[in-house]
């Protein structure tokens, strides 16, 4: 070991203990990122802890990676460089809780798991249900702006968090936002950090918006033998007057998944409130179903439990793909189409939060020059309407060969660095990962 780095490591732990920094082979290979190893981990149980490291760093010009529940580290391009790892998972604690308000705040390392724990006794929630909600730090799920089915109700991350504490690359605490859900003070800076993937600054403490527990839920799954029956059906239930929380599409790879079988399409939702409220809205379903010629399944108790494993399968390539809700049957079959030509008939799992037209597809061949080949006529596919596909997770080989974020004009990437030159010009946190290399 170098003299600099003999004094790097006297520092860091000076900072924040020798036993909270690791240094160690192993360690240093449980937190690589797509096989690049950093030299620090560094675990930080205090804000004003994640201050002084970054300090640190930004005057050592060290590259940082934060890191919560490690469950995203496919997301993104490799890192250009890795020195150190900020392991949050100790910024675990429940800072405010206000349940006459429906407001909490929390330290970015506290999971979703953990959160809904803390709010049950209070019948309150927060309503985002991203594949293996409960393991992921609520920073993780801030930072890769991940959702789920209950999007279609409740939105995503953007609509929910009031308010963030946050560390800028030279250790500077900073708070933007509000503790309360009608202010607009600094509405702006809690939305830059939402999907940033941690390069504008290290979550520290997030003031979050929760929902009173429903009443009562009820689901079911509509089938139908015709995709276009099933758009249809999506289409006239938004139509309706019915309110549903989750509105999921799934096509005959991802039902399979789910236990069903037979259909070439089906649509599994639920609506929760209360109790006669969601009687009455049921029928309404069921007509809607009959009149597009599907049929009509109640969801067992633990569907939607069982449900992220359709979501997100183990293994292979991720893609979430963005279109309009009218073209979710469209973009589902030009997806099956594209994996089916380019990786030898293959099937990929397709479901979707039907009213946002958000699609996720999941294809176990992970050989970089056919995936490159996928990809490439999907984006082409959706970019009339103004769609995306993002690489959410691929091994580090298919995200070198493609681009994981996609094309993006130049005027938004002028804005995006324009925001990294300002927050991060030294490119000390998560350099390369983002959007056009930031």
């Amino acid at each position: 070991m170098g003299a600099v780095a003999r004094s790097l490591s006297g520092a860091l732990a000076e900072i924040a203990g020798s036993e909270h920094v690791l240094e160690d082979g192993t360690a240093r290979a449980r937190f690589a990122v797509d096989g690049l190893e950093p030299r620090w981990v560094a675990r930080p149980a205090s804000l004003d802890t994640v201050g002084r490291l970054l300090a640190l760093a930004h005057d050592a010009d060290l590259a940082v990676v934060p890191r919560g529940g490690g469950t995203a580290l496919e997301l993104g391009r490799p890192p250009a460089r890795l020195d150190l790892v900020l392991d949050l998972s100790r910024l675990d604690r429940i800072v405010e809780y206000s349940p006459d308000d429906l407001t909490i705040t929390v330290e970015a390392g506290v999971t979703a798991g953990t959160l809904a724990a803390h709010l049950a006794a209070h019948r309150q929630f927060l309503p985002l249900d991203p594949p293996g909600a409960a393991a992921r730090t609520l920073g993780g799920i801030v930072a890769t702006n991940a959702s789920g089915p209950l999007r279609a109700r409740y939105g995503a991350m953007r609509d929910l968090l009031l308010g963030v504490r946050f560390v800028q690359a030279d250790g500077v605490s900073t708070w933007g936002g509000a503790k309360v859900v009608k202010s607009v003070s600094g509405y702006d800076v809690p939305k830059l950090m939402v999907g940033a993937l941690g390069t504008l600054g290290v979550l520290g403490e997030l003031t979050l918006r929760l929902h009173p527990t429903p009443e009562f839920e009820a689901g079911w799954l509509a089938g139908f033998a015709e995709t276009a029956a099933a758009q249809a059906f999506v289409t006239h239930l938004l139509d309706s007057p019915v309110q549903p929380n989750r509105v999921e599409w799934l096509n005959a790879a991802a039902l399979a998944m789910c236990g069903f079988a037979g259909m070439g399409a089906a649509v599994a939702l639920s609506i929760a409130t209360a109790e006669a409220a969601v009687r009455a809205q049921g029928e309404t379903v069921r007509a809607l179903v009959r009149e597009a010629g599907g049929t009509l399944t109640p969801l067992a108790d633990g569907f939607w439990a069982g449900y992220e494993r359709a979501m997100a399968p183990d293994g292979g390539v991720r893609l979430a793909i963005a279109t309009l809700a009218s073209k979710v049957a469209e973009t589902a079959a030009e997806i099956e189409q594209a994996v089916g030509d380019e990786c030898s008939g293959a099937r990929p799992t397709i479901t979707a939060c039907a009213p946002v037209g958000s699609l996720r597809a999941w294809c176990l061949d992970a050989d970089p020059r056919r995936m490159s080949a996928v990809v490439e006529r999907l984006r082409q596919s959706v970019a009339p309407v103004g769609g995306s596909v993002v690489i959410q997770k691929a091994p580090a080989a298919v995200r070198a060969a493609v681009d994981p974020w996609g094309p993006i004009d130049a005027g938004p990437l002028a804005l995006m660095r324009g925001l990294k030159d300002e927050f991060d010009p030294k490119r000390v946190l998560n350099p390369g990962r983002f959007v056009g290399g930031l």
